[in-house]
């Protein structure tokens, strides 16, 4: 397999404490990979060992095929980055950023600043101090010197964070065309999980510093409960219905008015109209699949990404 991050055993801990587990992540060539955990998971300690900013305790990481050591810089150059807070000049413009940014990558093709403030949306105010910028106009600036040379690898820690809606949808399908038109590999983190489910091809979920899974979204759609969502105004009495009427087990009860039922080959017309004949009000019924963050809870034993 062809894969552009591989880490083996990769661990930090920092005052005794382990932030890092032993952690061996996959990512092939021209992928997006989405990488989720709740704050305080280990996803930004990763991303910064993948760039050699924080030294691991132990393990090995390799990038585009090589072992990454302290000689080992030149394949930086053939990455974009955004790591937590992404820092500017503040006094000097979006655009005096970016040319600041091409002679630091010896990148001199500064036609290309022009683009790239377009594709973020940013045209037109390149001549504006950053330190007038709100916080999604930096974000936006951020993922321009991102992308401005044109990087292989994408490594991008809460990208459309600060974003408004309007913003991250722009943002999806800003990826989506690096990933489609230029081959770029992204590996990216969120903490909005109906997003990376609408951009990754591949997912790594990580709690407590310790990768839990790799999967395809693919291969989680079908491993993914399909369930019939019912609420309705007394869930003991409905329970009893379903079991000795429907001869239904497979459900179980989420709060004061909602059951989850597993067996999705019930007639809801018959089950509705036997739960009002014996004065159980039927709020709604609803057939649906988990999502993301369903499955996310699953394997982490009920924890949001908060």
């Amino acid at each position: 397999m062809d894969y552009i991050i591989a880490t083996s055993n990769l661990t930090k801990s920092y005052k005794e404490k382990v932030v890092v587990d032993k952690v061996n992540l996959h990512v092939k060539k021209g992928e997006i990979y989405g990488f989720v955990g709740p704050n305080g998971a280990g996803k930004s300690t990763i991303m910064k060992m993948l760039l050699n900013l924080v030294r691991p305790d132990s393990g090995e990481i390799y990038i585009f095929g090589e072992k990454m050591d302290d000689k080992n810089y030149e394949c930086l150059k053939r990455i974009g980055c955004i790591i937590e807070n992404p820092y500017f000049y503040e006094k000097m413009t979006g655009l005096q950023n970016l040319e600041l940014h091409c002679d630091y990558m010896g990148y001199h093709n500064r036609r290309r600043i022009k683009d790239v403030l377009e594709l973020v949306n940013l045209q037109n105010i390149e001549g504006k101090a950053v330190s007038q910028y709100s916080l999604g106009m930096k974000q936006r600036l951020a993922i321009a010197r991102a992308i401005l040379a044109k990087p292989e690898l994408l490594i991008l820690d809460e990208p459309i964070n600060a974003l408004d809606p309007e913003g991250i949808k722009e943002m999806r399908l800003l990826f989506g065309r690096l990933h489609q038109d230029y081959g770029a590999t992204i590996f990216i983190s969120s903490h909005i999980l109906s997003e990376i489910a609408l951009l990754a091809d591949d997912i790594g979920i990580i709690d407590h510093g310790v990768l839990l899974e790799e999967s395809s979204m693919e291969e989680l759609g079908k491993r993914n409960s399909k369930y019939i969502l019912l609420q309705v105004s007394d869930v003991p009495k409905a329970s009893l219905i379903l079991e000795r009427v429907f001869h239904v087990n497979d459900y179980s009860v989420q709060n004061d008015q909602t059951l989850q039922i597993y067996d999705t080959s019930l007639d809801m017309a018959e089950v509705n109209k036997a739960l009002i004949v014996q004065d159980v009000l039927v709020i709604s019924s609803q057939y649906c699949n988990d999502t993301l963050e369903d499955y996310f809870k699953k394997i982490t034993g009920g924890e949001g990404i908060a």
